[in-house]
């Protein structure tokens, strides 16, 4: 395809965007003004740069979402939305501005050296919106939790033996409670009704998630996913909203560094220093990972809840399940018995399971294909 040669570099922001050209043919990028961050202020400054055939832009990923990509390139302007981190900064410049940063951008993008980020479609977006609230709830709840516990324990407070914590007669316990001091009391009753209030949320949205799913173009993946052990709904919710379209990795090494399970480096010469995970991407995604890694430490097995999940799904998407709970379950053992500690052994296996995760989805790619990915 041939290369457009007017490039935009766009400083971002709530009220403002800060635009700098720079030509393909050579030269300085130039500052072209600042602008509100308006949809007619955008038009009406790209109209003075020339056709929009001609016009590549970019703009870093940020809290300003993805409306700006999609104006322009329903405009027919080529957009670029790119990784913050991934961005080459000089070590010595100490000025930062939002004329220079658009400068930056605009050179970087003539010369090939940036990073491009993968942009949802407004469905998938809103799919993962959803996802991404049940996680606050999640975290809500737990939050909820933990300041109940740790009241409780500030007043020497503790159910009876056998008695598990947060199941139904942990709660009848809390419920007969009755303290000394009427403050006290009205405390322990706002943190009972934060922990319950955290949890119907919850069950809204895990309710929400299902019913969404099932009516978007993610239902096959979706679908195809919850026939591996350990994978539920909701984790398959949120692998599907948060890793996006799987077919942008040629080879699942590349997904897995991805989500953040490689091992970083640091060698140099004849020495060689592997540390611990590099920990970039989606940390949702390295949690429900590690958590499905949990259930390939029992023997294979395929009980009533995933032969239900399995039902109506392809043999091959099965097959490939089931050669996954033979294949880790002896890995799993395996690490241990070279003394690996099970935290270790069980990322180990999610990074594993992400290599299975990519197989299903380029087998329901072939089986059922799905419409084109958005423009990177």
């Amino acid at each position: 395809m041939q290369q457009r040669s007017i490039i935009l570099g766009l400083d971002v922001h709530k009220e403002t965007i800060t635009a700098a050209r720079a030509d393909r043919s050579g030269g300085a990028p130039i500052s072209v003004g600042t602008i509100p961050n308006d949809p007619q202020a955008v038009v009406k400054l790209l109209r003075k740069q020339g056709p929009y055939e001609q016009i590549a832009a970019c703009y870093e990923a940020g809290p300003c979402g993805y409306g700006l990509y999609r104006q322009l390139s329903g405009l027919g302007v080529e957009c670029t939305v790119v990784a913050p981190s991934l961005v080459p900064k000089a070590p010595g410049d100490r000025v930062k501005t939002d004329r220079r940063d658009a400068q930056h951008l605009a050179q970087l993008h003539r010369s090939g050296l940036l990073t491009p980020v993968w942009v949802p479609d407004a469905d998938h977006e809103a799919v993962r919106d959803l996802v991404r609230s049940r996680e606050q709830a999640r975290q809500d709840l737990q939050r909820a939790r933990q300041r109940l516990a740790k009241f409780l324990l500030r007043l020497d407070l503790a159910p009876p033996s056998g008695v598990r914590a947060w199941t139904k007669g942990y709660h009848r316990w809390l419920d007969a409670r009755h303290l000394e001091h009427s403050a006290q009391q009205l405390v322990l009753a706002e943190l009972v009704e934060m922990e319950a209030h955290a949890k119907r949320r919850i069950q809204r949205l895990d309710t929400a998630i299902a019913d969404h799913m099932q009516a978007s173009t993610l239902a096959p993946l979706w679908q195809a996913l919850q026939t591996m052990r350990g994978v539920s709904t909701v984790t398959a919710s949120v692998l599907v909203a948060e890793l996006g379209d799987l077919s942008r990795f040629p080879h699942p090494r590349q997904l897995m560094a991805y989500a953040g399970l490689t091992p970083s480096e640091h060698s140099s010469g004849s020495r060689q220093h592997r540390g611990g995970l590099t920990h970039t991407g989606n940390s949702a995604v390295r949690r429900v990972l590690v958590e499905m890694a949990w259930h390939y430490l029992r023997r294979p097995h395929v009980g009533a809840p995933l032969k239900m999940r399995q039902r109506g799904q392809s043999e091959v998407v099965i097959a490939i399940a089931w050669t996954a709970q033979t294949r880790l379950y002896p890995r799993f053992h395996r690490l241990l018995y070279r003394g690996k500690p099970k935290p270790q052994a069980a990322v180990a296996i999610a990074r594993e399971l992400l290599g299975v995760i990519w197989e299903i989805a380029e087998t329901v790619r072939m089986i059922e294909p799905t419409p084109s990915p958005q423009p990177r």
